[in-house]
């Protein structure tokens, strides 16, 4: 029986935290931040990712072969894809296919364990069962304010409030070439009303990574430097764009000291994670792992 490639739930999960998503720390990489975290929550991520027991186990002789097919790479891409807007890098795929073979050892173990009597065919509830042996041997050791400081200071992303934006775009309904855009602008400028050419959208309190996630770096910089209440045409990634900064709101820094509860379940979720992690990465030593159709540019 084939089981559903795709969760449309977890898509949005994934889509709102990728850096779940990301394998671990390698001290000679500067990967993207959603990659720089361990993996966390395995048994969530298996719904999302390639739901697959069939092909793998039929494909191989050995159990303790695990093969990666082409529909893994294809179901990585494709559910990326459908989160993330475009297709993954070599870096990126990566991460999914890490995501996917502890799932699969998971899985696996689970099998041998006989943790699936009572769920047959239930590949998450198998993983589950599984992930819960490896949590029991889990041991977060105690933190001292020198460990917790020190990782809240890695982490300040994570804490810190960033600059948000109020500002307002002004999408014409027909060409909008740069030449339109502009003598659009200069019109509005001009204080000329433009109702008719265009729809008003507004936007509130936007933190600074979602205008470059939306509309990419030249952009937000282009705001960082705007005179609020001018008018511009700006480049961005979908096309040229009138738009108008009202306001600007600097960044905050965050304090550790008022924070310090949640810094302190934020680590230990972290090194429990870390711990879980290389606990299935030593599992994942027993098996031999085989790509079916190489990948281009991949780092593996």
């Amino acid at each position: 029986m084939t089981t559903p490639l795709v969760n449309p739930p977890l898509v949005e999960a994934y889509e709102s935290d990728p850096e779940r998503f990301a394998p671990p720390r390698r001290a000679e990489l500067r990967p993207p931040n959603w990659l720089r975290e361990p993996l966390l929550h395995f048994v969530v991520l298996g719904g999302l990712l390639f739901a697959i027991d069939h092909v793998l186990v039929s494909k191989a002789d050995d159990p303790r072969t695990i093969i990666v097919t082409a529909d893994v790479d294809s179901e990585a891409v494709e559910t990326f894809k459908a989160a993330r807007g475009r297709e993954p890098n070599a870096k990126e795929l990566e991460a999914l296919h890490r995501v996917w073979l502890d799932n699969e050892v998971l899985y696996r173990e689970g099998l041998s364990l006989q943790v699936d009597k009572g769920d047959p065919a239930i590949r998450e509830r198998v993983i589950f069962k599984a992930l819960s042996v490896v949590d029991s041997n889990v041991q977060v050791p105690p933190a001292d304010d020198k460990t917790l400081r020190a990782w809240f200071e890695s982490h300040r992303d994570k804490y810190d409030e960033p600059a948000r934006y109020d500002f307002e775009e002004a999408a014409l309904s027909g060409e909008s070439s740069e030449a339109a855009v502009r003598e659009f602008v200069t019109a509005l400028n001009s204080g000329t009303p433009g109702d008719a050419k265009a729809g008003l959208r507004v936007f509130k309190g936007r933190p600074r990574a979602n205008l470059v996630e939306s509309y990419g770096p030249e952009l937000a910089k282009a705001l960082d430097e705007a005179k609020p209440g001018v008018w511009l045409a700006l480049a961005t990634r979908g096309g040229w764009r009138a738009m108008r900064l009202d306001a600007l709101t600097p960044p905050k820094p965050a304090v550790f000291e008022s924070l310090r509860g949640v810094v302190l379940q934020d680590w230990k979720d972290a090194i429990g994670s870390e711990q879980r992690t290389a606990a299935v990465r030593a599992l994942a030593k027993k098996y031999t792992v085989k790509y079916e159709t190489p990948i281009k540019g991949s780092i593996e």
